[in-house]
């Protein structure tokens, strides 16, 4: 048995392998910080100097970022539980008196018959803040983003007081309907909360409309909408992120649950 030890420069094996792994070790670093990275194009490969540092990782410039500007307009309007809290009668009225121009679409007593949104009964604060995001070219249609570019804010605010004083459309569901899973509890897999825990039912979430009675038609094109990114009004893409997560099942199932009427 050798006595010799085993870590001992005197040990002619472990020289040798120190010595290979130093070799390797320092061929590694001529090759992916020096070679490889003076081979680049680019000004931030430009000098060893450059090179080992772009290899490394270090940025150019330390603590400078570039805002990026979306190219998306998105909802600026800020809603509050009382932003509404004044409304009185003569704001109602007012409101009736110009939603004689809206009735064409969305009927004489807020009541569509023609598969655009119902009005009647809808909380003010939805009503309003759509008007202001059609304006602002938050949120885009052929007929109402030009309709309402000579509304004023107060205008608005009258209309959205207006369709909120009318008696709205209850939710319709016979005992033996069965209520979709997307709508009662959602899907905590997919980050899906319920619809019903924000659009009334279970819970009302302030900005979001009432859904009952809803067209059919409507409430698909928006889901729709949403998933594929045509609709933008959402704050903080909260029904972005959920419409593109629910299958097209999903969409016609919450579709046809809000849309139930006698």
């Amino acid at each position: 048995m050798s006595t010799e030890r085993l870590f001992s420069l005197r040990n002619r094996w472990f020289t040798v392998s120190v010595g290979l792994t130093a070799g390797v070790a320092v061929v590694s670093i001529l090759i992916g910080f020096i070679w490889l990275p003076s081979v680049q194009t680019g000004s931030q490969f430009a000098g060893v100097w450059n090179a080992i540092c772009s290899a490394a990782g270090v940025p150019q410039q330390w603590f400078v970022s570039t805002p990026v500007t979306s190219r998306v307009k998105t909802s600026q309007v800020v809603v509050t539980p009382t932003m509404f809290a004044n409304a009185d009668a003569l704001s109602i009225g007012r409101g009736a008196t110009l939603a004689l121009r809206c009735s064409m679409c969305h009927g004489p007593q807020g009541v569509s018959q023609a598969n655009s949104p119902n009005l009647a009964g809808q909380y003010e604060t939805v009503v309003y803040k759509q008007l202001k995001d059609f304006q602002t070219g938050a949120r885009t249609n052929a007929v109402m983003s030009p309709m309402v570019q000579t509304l004023s804010d107060q205008d608005m605010r009258d209309l959205a007081a207006y369709y909120a004083y009318l008696p709205k459309l209850p939710g319709y569901h016979p005992a033996n309907q069965v209520v979709p899973p997307i709508v009662a509890t959602g899907s905590p897999m997919r980050n899906i909360a319920p619809c019903a825990s924000c659009h009334g039912a279970a819970d009302h979430k302030t900005g979001t409309p009432w859904l009952e009675g809803e067209p059919e038609v409507y409430i698909r094109a928006q889901l729709q909408a949403f998933a594929a990114g045509d609709r933008h009004n959402d704050i903080n893409e909260q029904m972005r992120n959920v419409a593109r997560q629910m299958t097209p099942a999903e969409i016609e199932a919450a579709a046809r649950y809000y849309a139930g009427q006698p």
